[in-house]
C-alpha cells in the first residue's frame, strides 16, 4: 500500500490523485480495522470460553493437590498431637506416682494403716472368728452376720 501510494505521489504529480488515493488507502485501513475489530470480538469469546476452561481445569487441580496436602499435614499434625499425649501421660503417671509413693510415707510416719494392712487384718480376723467357731461349736457364718448387724447398728448412729 505504501509503496502504491509512493509510485502515485512521484508520477501523478496531480493533487487530486494523490488526495484520492490517500482516500482510498485511509478507507482500506479503516475498513480493515473494522475486520481486525470484528475478528477480534468473535476470537475473542473463543480465546474467553477457552481460557474460562483451563481457568476451570486449574482450579480443580489446584483445589485436588491442596486437599492431598491438607490431608498430609493433618496427618502430621495427629502424628506430632498423639506423641505429645503420650508425653503428657507419661508425666502424669509420673508426678501420680511420685505423689502416692510421699502420701504413703507420710502416711507410714503417722502411723495410719495402709489397705494392705487393713486387709490383712481382715483376713487374719476373719480366720480367727472362723477358728473361734469351731472350737465353741457354733457356725461361723452366724456369728458373721451378728457382726455385721452390728457394725451397721453402729454406723446408722454415728
Amino acid at each position: 500500500m505504501v509503496k502504491k501510494l509512493k509510485a502515485m505521489a512521484e508520477g501523478a504529480g496531480s493533487d487530486n490523485q494523490l488526495a484520492a488515493a490517500i482516500k482510498e488507502s485511509a478507507q482500506q485501513i479503516w475498513l480493515a480495522g473494522l475486520g481486525a475489530f470484528a475478528k477480534t470480538q468473535e476470537e475473542g469469546q473463543k480465546v474467553f470460553q477457552a481460557l474460562v476452561r483451563e481457568g476451570t481445569t486449574i482450579q480443580k487441580r489446584t483445589v485436588r493437590i491442596t486437599e492431598d496436602r491438607m490431608s498430609d499435614i493433618g496427618g502430621r499434625f495427629a502424628k506430632v498431637a498423639g506423641e505429645f499425649q503420650k508425653q503428657a501421660n507419661g508425666t502424669w503417671d509420673k508426678l501420680e506416682g511420685v505423689f502416692e509413693e510421699r502420701v504413703d510415707r507420710a502416711l507410714t510416719r503417722l502411723g495410719v494403716p495402709t489397705r494392705r494392712d487393713v486387709a490383712t487384718l481382715t483376713k487374719r480376723v476373719e480366720e480367727l472368728t472362723a477358728e473361734v467357731s469351731r472350737l465353741s461349736g457354733k457356725p461361723a457364718k452366724a456369728r458373721a452376720r451378728k457382726a455385721k448387724t452390728a457394725k451397721s447398728a453402729k454406723t446408722a448412729a454415728a
